[in-house]
């Protein structure tokens, strides 16, 4: 399975911006899917997942309330709705596939099977 992140840029604080990621390779319906960000000189971190079919979704406490992600079996494709940006936010963003069943263990990056290949947010005025 390759994945492909896009929908970075630069956005004020307060703004939103959708990040899409691209599944190929037959199985998206299959695997869990995950975010995660990881900002200049700092460790990746978990952002947000969603179970194969859409209807169970976590995310860290700091994005809680703010962020959302939906997917798109059909187009085998997720997205990271990410709403009243704030500069702690900047970082680049990766989706990422697990095989694995969707449980508590989508918040660590050992879970995942296949990584996308980032792509950069920056809240900035």
């Amino acid at each position: 399975v390759q994945l492909q992140a896009s929908g970075g840029g630069l956005v004020q604080p307060g703004g939103s911006l959708r990040l899409s990621c691209v599944a190929s390779g037959g199985i998206f319906s299959i695997i869990t899917m995950g975010w995660f960000r990881q900002a200049p000189g700092k460790e990746r971190e978990f952002v947000g997942a969603i179970n194969r079919n859409g209807g169970s979704a976590m995310f860290a406490d700091s994005v809680k309330g703010r962020f959302t992600i939906s997917r798109d079996n059909a187009r085998n494709t997720v997205y990271l709705q990410m709403n009243s940006l704030k500069p702690e936010d900047t970082a680049v963003y990766y989706c990422a596939g697990t095989l694995a069943a969707y449980s508590g263990r989508v918040v660590y990056t050992s879970t995942y099977d296949y990584w996308g290949q980032g792509t950069l947010v920056t809240v900035s005025s």
